[in-house]
């Protein structure tokens, strides 16, 4: 039986991850059957279920309730291994952890500012600009825990 994952390059599948992963209503043990041609009887021999049995898990597997135990066994009677994971809503991880940062960075540098101008000490924009810049670079460096709140 052809793996599942065999012709696809690994662009493609962290692309197909990415998709897939953020909408859970993707019914991913269909399309795994289908893809593998495989009948849901067939399934259902190979996990020692029913048809009905096999359409309540596809039906879980739909909506959102189906244990990570079950999507493992389907899996494994699918000569395929579960890969269970977070990936950011929008873009890298690398990009979330920046803009963190630098969200964190200006809440600081903003507050400070302010408190400047009360003291009649403010800055000009491209100072605290670049003062946001250079915070956000040190928070990413330290992996602020401040930088989940």
């Amino acid at each position: 039986m052809q793996s599942w994952v065999s012709h696809r390059t690994k662009q493609e599948m962290y692309l197909l991850c990415n998709r897939r992963c953020l909408h859970f209503s993707i019914k991913e043990i269909y399309l795994m059957r289908n893809q593998h041609k495989l009948l849901i009887e067939q399934l259902g021999r190979k996990l020692g279920k029913t048809r009905q049995a096999v359409r309540r898990i596809e039906t879980s597997e739909a909506s959102g309730t189906i244990s990570l135990k079950l999507l493992k066994e389907v899996g494994r009677a699918l000569d395929l291994k579960l890969v269970y994971g977070f990936v950011p809503v929008n873009g890298t991880i690398e990009a979330l952890i920046d803009q963190k940062a630098y969200d964190l960075a200006r809440q600081i540098v903003l507050r400070t500012n302010q408190t400047m101008m009360l003291e009649s000490q403010s800055t000009d924009r491209e100072h605290i600009d670049r003062a946001i810049i250079e915070l956000a670079g040190e928070i990413k460096q330290e992996m602020n825990r401040s930088l989940w709140e």
